[in-house]
Formats: structure tokens, sequence, C-alpha cells
């Protein structure tokens, strides 16, 4: 966990988050200020929730891809969300975090604008 009594002896220049919220928001304010990259935590765990996906369409199929196949489909899928997301980041001039936040968030948001809130 990092946090505003340990922040200040981050000596990174890079973190993923492994653990899912292990950094405060101080914390977060504090690491971006100084300009270190933080891969969020939905963006560093995603990838066992891709495979579970890779794995329910294969099922529903009765298909398997092969251990090499579904490397392959992961880092396609990773590499290009992380793309997305740092693009967005650079743009906007935010951090990953708030890019990640927005990308994620946004194709249910434009759903509720079109469709209005189902019962």
């Amino acid at each position: 966990m990092i946090n505003e009594s340990n922040v200040d002896a981050v000596r990174a220049r890079l973190i993923a988050e492994g653990a899912n919220g292990p950094t405060t928001p101080a914390a977060d304010r504090a690491l971006n200020e100084r300009k270190i990259l933080i891969i969020p935590d939905v963006m560093a765990n995603a990838g066992g929730v891709v495979v579970s996906y890779f794995e329910w369409v294969q099922g529903l199929q009765a298909f398997f891809w092969s251990e090499e196949e579904v490397n392959h489909r992961l880092r396609r899928v990773m590499e290009r969300a992380y793309m997305e997301v740092y693009g967005m980041a650079k743009e906007k001039g935010w951090t990953m975090r708030q890019a990640a936040t927005v990308l994620g968030v946004s194709p249910g948001a434009e759903a509720w604008r079109v469709r209005g809130l189902y019962p």
C-alpha cells in the first residue's frame, strides 16, 4: 500500500499496481506530481479477466485455442488498451487512472445517454 506516510520513499519511475486499490488518493497525487507513471490496478489486473472471457467464448463455441494463440490475443488486447489509455492521458493532460476510468465508463454512459435508463 502506498500512502501518505511512505510515498516519499518511493524511488520508482514506473508503478504497475498489482493489488486492488493499492495507492491512496493523496499518494496518487504525490506520485503524479513527481511524474511517476502509474499503470492503475484496473489495467494491470485486466489480463486475467480478458483470459476468462476468452475461455468463456471458447466454451460457447466448443473450439479451443492453443496457449500460444491465447497469449497472442491477450497481448493484442492489452497493448491496444494501454495505447488507448496512454494516448488519452497524454492528449487530455490526465493521469493514466483518470483516462482508464473515463474510457471504462464511457460505453455505459453513452448507452444511458442514447437509450435512457431501463427499469
